[in-house]
């Protein structure tokens, strides 16, 4: 069998995955920025992890996943320079900057929910570890890798020699891809911002030894993660784009404070795109999910469910480029659906006469394509590709002897790991009962025409067809009726 290996952006290589203490892994995911509703860029990047998450446990790993809330310190230009995210959104909508944090938290976690995405362990917000990042911040000047500078602070990047080892990136690399104008209080132009000095009219500020200020963006993500996993963790995850400034300002600061490794594995998963063109907030061309799930969006033509969604992220490798387009959505769809009659099918079967599955060679499959740095694409042709034959026993009336062996390892593997199982689907049922009555009203319409018309011969035919499907169509004074089962609803005439 197997065992799992671990694409390592540090080492640019695949590596078998060994945790720091046997049996238990520690994972951290650089989660949002809460200053709008999540996107389908998030939705990559949670979804992927989710199924991360899900598959070290079913391998019988404990797991303490920590994904935190940004909620203060990242600029407007991802570096040291801008404004607060935050504050911009604060202003923009005219409410406090904790108001715009928890309308986001929650839009993005309902989100979440609807994805079928598992919530963290621990979801710890920046602004409720503000004293954690200044005893950092604290360590950082003591050991001469960090200085004060007119109310800021900042990261000496010279003095920790291995700074650029995740991105490939050198601190001259880094000094020609600045984007702004650098501050004339650094003593280096590629030095970033640990704490900044709050103008007056700044909202989100805090006391420090250093004056009232507020945590750089890097910062936040260190002080939480050796809060809650330590000082070295087994795997930290986040998209690509955070490899370069962030997570390379991570490590320096971790490795600098503590003198050991920071992260063993490093993962990263790849962007969504638009016409070749990544998808973000910052661009201007995001679709957020909850415009995803009403059809509210001028590159949508109706509402999605999240559970397509999934499965269309699913369907390409963590580490891939994602294009959008409702043609791949819509094959997606037609896809989930057939893999869903395939799962019921067998869910439902009762064992038969036919050849017996070979369910532990299935299993086998499966696993070596997760094992092999979470292939969830791969996987999900296996499904296609090994079930159809169990599909065609079924129908012939003679399914196999174990297929209720198959349903078992399949609803682990589909739901607990993948989570693409089917479950009843309130919000389609809705949308099948709106199709239901809009259908009717047609038909009653049709049916009034006829009765103006004096066409009674059509008129009856339309009321005898319904009735054939036990719905009632009633005249009275008042007007015209239908009940379905119990329930009677107005038909109200559009003519």
């Amino acid at each position: 069998m197997s065992t799992l290996t671990i694409y390592n952006t540090l080492t640019r290589d695949k590596e078998a995955f060994e945790p720091i203490k046997p049996g238990f892994v520690s994972i951290y995911v650089c989660g949002p920025t809460v200053y709008g509703d999540p996107h389908l860029g998030h939705a990559k990047s949670y979804v992927s992890f989710d199924v991360v998450v899900r598959y070290l446990r079913y391998l019988g790993f404990k797991v303490r996943y920590v994904q935190n809330i940004t909620d203060v310190g990242h600029l407007t230009d991802d570096a040291d320079e801008g404004e607060d995210k935050l504050a911009k959104q604060s202003r923009i909508e005219r409410l406090e900057p904790m108001e715009v944090a928890d309308k986001y938290t929650w839009s993005y976690f309902d989100a979440m929910d609807r994805l079928n995405v598992k919530r963290p362990d621990i979801a710890p917000r920046a602004t409720g570890h503000i004293p954690e990042q200044i005893e950092m911040i604290e360590e950082l000047i003591r050991r001469g890798h960090a200085y004060e500078s007119n109310g800021n602070v900042y990261f000496d990047v010279h003095s920790f020699e291995e700074y650029g080892k995740l991105s490939g990136r050198s601190t001259e690399d880094a000094e020609s891809g600045t984007r702004v104008e650098t501050a004339s209080d650094k003593r280096n132009p590629e030095d970033f911002a640990l704490w900044k000095k709050a103008d007056p009219e700044h909202i989100m500020k805090w006391r420090s030894p250093w004056g009232v200020g507020y945590p750089g963006w890097h910062i936040e993500c260190s002080a939480m993660s050796t809060r809650y996993l330590g000082h070295t963790i087994d795997i930290h995850g986040g998209g690509l784009e955070n490899q370069f400034p962030h997570h390379e300002s991570e490590i320096a600061q971790c490795e600098a404070a503590h003198d050991e490794p920071f992260v063993r594995y490093w993962m990263h998963n790849n962007m969504v795109t638009l016409n070749g063109q990544k998808m973000g907030k910052s661009l201007g061309n995001a679709i957020s999910l909850p415009q995803f799930f009403e059809g509210d969006h001028d590159l949508l033509t109706r509402k999605w469910p999240a559970d397509v969604i999934r499965f269309f992220l699913l369907q390409s490798h963590y580490r891939s480029t994602t294009d959008f387009s409702e043609e791949a959505l819509t094959a997606a769809e037609t896809g989930l659906k057939n893999l869903h009659q395939i799962f019921r099918q067998i869910e439902q079967a009762e064992p038969g006469n036919g050849n017996s599955f070979d369910v532990p060679a299935f299993v086998d499959q499966i696993k070596a394509c997760l094992n092999d740095d979470f292939n969830t694409a791969k996987a999900i042709g296996l499904f296609f590709e090994n079930l159809r034959d169990v599909r065609k026993q079924i129908n012939s009336g003679e399914p196999p002897s174990n297929v209720d062996e198959l349903a078992g390892e399949l609803k682990k593997l589909a739901d607990d790991v993948l989570g693409i199982w089917p479950v009843d689907d309130a919000e389609g049922d809705e949308q099948d009962q709106q199709r239901l009555h809009h259908a009717i009203e047609l038909l009653l319409e049709i049916r009034q025409s006829a009765r103006s018309n004096r066409d009674f011969a059509t008129a009856d035919r339309i009321r005898d067809r319904l009735a054939e499907v036990d719905i009632k169509i009633e005249d009275s004074p008042e007007g015209t009726t239908y009940r379905i089962a119990d329930k009677s609803y107005q038909y109200s005439s559009t003519t």
